[in-house]
């Protein structure tokens, strides 16, 4: 969440999109970046005109891509310019033809066409003021993706341009103009170069972005939904219904939360229940993990069996059945802790045999067990936007409501233990085989002399286009195979998901196929990598 320090860019004012609310605190516009595909909110004192620091700035940065980004601004202005010359002509037209009864109150035809797309260009206040990531809207869907860094400095110039391009403007309303000139003293609007600056002309503005400090406060806040997916009754069928606290701040439980296991996922799940106002409680197996969160406000536990005495829902979250189940059953384990009204929520992706004999200790002890293994990777954990795949005592789950706001976007009910594992295990075992057949392509690719990024480009123009296959591609050509989701976990989970197709007699050629090449990565000693480092298996 800490972006650091970054040279100033050319942006302008954009329309955000309708699930991204305003943050909290200072007032920000969200900000496209030219020459980028990025976009962040950006505080107001960040913000400066383009033309009066045009040439201080480009003095500042040499770079190829900031030109790349001065040209784009340029080009930007000369187009814009034309289009507001012929939008007036046209505009005047249109008033000579109508009476004077049917235009009154009425805007110019050109304002009428840009204000059409811009109904959701009116500055809210953002909620879940907790949530401090800043990200990249995903240009392929309307999904709630994880953004990339504004600035981030890895050329990712790619793919389709935005679909809603033709919304990214906000008009200079006389609100705007209040909210930017009333927030920093003695800031005002030079008219532009290229255009006379009026009060209900929807011009766009454009502005270079000063970064002379971490942003503290200007984030983007996500609307989630909590969805609950229940079998009906006498049906199979599973229906989603919206939870009651959709829209508004979450309000943390009063309940103590216990939290056990602080890896790549558990970290970033800890992180959001503290911002949202959560007491937690946690333990880690190497407990200088813990440090960091008793810094933010954490209390520590010294062994799983006191946390789950001491708080009333305790989650864990670790890497393996092996792991599951010591710590449950293990000395000084979560059991010792269990007695009437204790509640233990399991987050580890594990397979459905052990949740269940998991289930059975706890309860038989008084405990309510529920299991919620989640779908999602580091970045995902970090940002709060993971699925929730839950199931088991129904009560509980419900008693989790504030903490799956603050970690997901969604999450789905499944029914009776068990049903949890075998989902997660299936959706892990698809998009680990997608991962070994994308490392394939790559491969197969560069030996038959074609480009890999153009191979890249080719797959986003399509419908495979996603942000994992985007993301895991970049991993692959920048040699950067830093864990956002560990390749040996994977191997596990596609390993788990075999055994559950050979408990019910099922196929899954597929997934024995891929597990073979990540085995043969983790002989090539790629397990604590990302799994895109499947890579690796396939050089020769």
């Amino acid at each position: 969440g800490k972006l650091g320090r970054y040279p100033p860019w050319p942006g302008k004012i954009v329309n955000p999109p309708k699930d991204l609310k305003k943050p909290r605190g200072k007032k920000c516009f969200f900000v496209k970046f030219f020459g980028t595909e990025d976009h962040a909110w950006i505080k107001v004192e960040q913000l400066k005109p383009y033309h009066p620091h045009k040439e201080e700035m480009i003095k500042i940065n040499k770079g190829k891509r900031f030109q790349q980004a001065v040209d784009a601004v340029e080009e930007f202005l000369r187009k814009t310019k034309g289009k507001d010359q012929a939008s007036s002509h046209n505009s005047t037209e249109e008033k000579n033809r109508r009476n004077s009864s049917e235009e009154r109150g009425k805007q110019s035809a050109g304002e009428e066409k840009r204000k059409a797309s811009l109904s959701e260009g009116k500055v809210k206040k953002g909620t879940g003021e907790g949530k401090k990531r800043v990200s990249s809207i995903s240009s392929e869907r309307g999904s709630k993706s994880p953004l990339k860094r504004a600035q981030d400095q890895s050329p990712r110039k790619r793919g389709r341009p935005p679909k809603d391009e033709k919304d990214l403007t906000i008009p200079e309303s006389s609100t705007v103009k209040r909210v930017m000139t009333g927030t920093v003293a003695g800031f005002k609007w030079p008219p532009s170069v290229s255009e006379p600056v009026k009060d209900n002309d929807p011009h766009f503005h454009h502005f270079l972005l000063s970064q002379t400090e971490k942003p503290a406060v200007c984030y983007q806040a996500i609307t989630k939904k909590l969805k609950v997916c229940e079998e009906d009754t006498g049906s199979t069928s599973i229906q989603a219904a919206d939870s009651t606290a959709v829209n508004g701040s979450i309000t943390p439980t009063d309940k103590k939360i216990g939290f056990l296991g602080l890896g790549l996922m558990g970290s970033g799940i800890v992180s959001n229940l503290l911002k949202m106002g959560h007491t937690v409680t946690v333990w880690n197996r190497t407990a200088e993990k813990c440090d960091l969160f008793i810094q933010e406000g954490a209390r520590l536990g010294r062994t799983p069996a006191e946390v789950v005495s001491t708080c009333d829902i305790t989650f864990a979250c670790v890497s393996d059945p092996k792991a599951a189940k010591d710590l449950v059953l293990g000395p000084s384990g979560v059991l010792q802790g269990i007695r009437p009204g204790k509640c233990y929520v399991d987050m580890s992706t594990v397979d459905a045999d052990t949740v269940t004999e998991l289930a059975q200790v706890i309860v038989s002890r008084g405990g309510r067990f529920l299991e919620a293994p989640v779908s999602g990777n580091q970045q995902l954990s970090n940002d709060g936007m993971l699925v929730i795949l839950a199931a088991g005592d129904r009560g509980l789950y419900e008693d989790c409501s504030s903490c799956f706001q603050a970690m997901g976007k969604t999450s789905f009910f499944l029914g009776e233990v068990g049903n949890a594992a075998k989902m997660m295990l299936i959706v892990n075992m698809v998009q680990g085989s997608f991962m070994a057949t994308i490392a394939e392509g790559l491969t197969l690719a560069q030996v038959t002399g074609q480009s890999q990024q153009t191979l890249l480009d080719i797959l986003n123009q399509g419908q495979l286009a996603s942000i994992f296959l985007d993301q895991k591609c970049q991993n692959i050509l920048q040699g950067n195979f830093k864990p956002d989701f560990y390749l040996k976990y994977i191997q596990k989970d596609l390993r788990l998901a075999i055994a559950l197709g050979d408990s019910v007699n099922h196929p899954t050629p597929m997934a024995a196929a891929a597990n073979e090449v990540y085995k043969r990565a983790k002989a090539l000693d790629q397990s604590d990598n990302d799994m895109s480092a499947v890579y690796r298996a396939y050089i020769h």
